[in-house]
């Protein structure tokens, strides 16, 4: 999957979300997502990572299951945030629950009702890399 690929993918996954808009973190040029003013995914300057807020202990357990394609990331690791490489093959559908996961713990209980109200769609290709 090219670059190109994966942060079309990446968008239609997070602008999925209710009330969810893509705006960039500080500074930085790369696509960020939020709902409110809130932060629920990020993706590296270089394209080829991708860090989202995790629930206790997933963290934990997605690095130390496969850490070729996930990691602690810097700075907001030590918050439960974890990282996946895009440039490791990934299995999109598990990715897209781990943004739909990390969107719930930001999102008001509206939105996630409202999430909760809708049939679970995954878009785009659903395995591979």
């Amino acid at each position: 999957m090219s670059d190109e690929d994966v942060a079309a993918l990446l968008r239609e996954i997070c602008l999925g979300l209710p009330e969810a808009v893509e705006k960039p973190f500080g500074g930085h040029t790369a696509p960020s997502y939020r709902v409110g003013d809130r932060l629920f995914a990020m993706t590296g300057e270089d394209g080829r990572s991708l860090t989202f807020k995790a629930g206790p202990g997933v963290q934990d357990a997605l690095v130390a299951s496969d850490p070729e394609r996930f990691f602690v990331p810097p700075y907001v690791g030590r918050n439960g945030w974890v990282g996946a490489r895009l440039d490791a093959e990934q299995d999109w559908d598990e990715i897209a629950g781990l943004i739909e996961d990390s969107y719930r713990l930001i999102a008001p209980k509206r939105l996630v009702r409202l999430l909760d109200e809708r049939p679970a769609v995954r878009p785009g290709p659903h395995s591979g890399g």
